[in-house]
């Protein structure tokens, strides 16, 4: 992440909460792997609120503009860390259900995710993203539900993630 880290939007006590159960909060706020190569960097959460940018240049498809995909792994990105949080560190966030609309087609510059909350609940969570160009267009709306399932305890004798 460039100027935020998790560290600095979260406070202490959750990063070590989620240590204790093997997630590393760090590595997750930096979207992974994949979140990794498509530039995609975390810049504000909480269970009631998460942005999330994304470069076009590098996720586009082959007629040069923004690929739908990429649209698609920023919105659950950003929706399973509101989820995640929403869960807290007893419970895991996976996705179950991806709905993506494509408003706009976008050749370069940045698109914002915002996630915000639709459903809480103790067994699934439902968020709204809406994914914007930097002139504040919409480029995509889209919808996921997360499954919070109990988090397991990291085996005895293993390494926290």
């Amino acid at each position: 992440m460039s100027e935020q880290t998790a560290t600095s939007l979260l406070p202490p006590e959750v990063i070590e909460q989620y240590a204790d159960l093997g997630v590393d909060l760090v590595a997750l706020f930096s979207a992974g792997s994949l979140g990794n190569r498509m530039g995609i960097e975390i810049v504000e959460a909480s269970a009631d609120r998460v942005v999330g940018t994304m470069p076009v240049e590098g996720n586009t498809q082959p007629y040069g503009l923004l690929h739908g995909g990429a649209s698609a792994v920023l919105a659950e990105t950003i929706g399973s860390v509101g989820a995640m949080l929403h869960g807290g560190p007893g419970k895991v966030a996976v996705g179950v259900d991806l709905n993506c609309t494509h408003h706009r087609g976008l050749r370069s510059g940045v698109v914002t995710g915002v996630a915000t909350p639709v459903h809480r609940g103790r067994s699934s969570a439902t968020y709204e993203i809406v994914i914007s160009d930097e002139q504040d267009r919409r480029v995509c709306s889209a919808r996921l539900t997360c499954a919070l399932r109990p988090a397991a305890p990291p085996a005895p004798g293993t390494t926290p993630a």
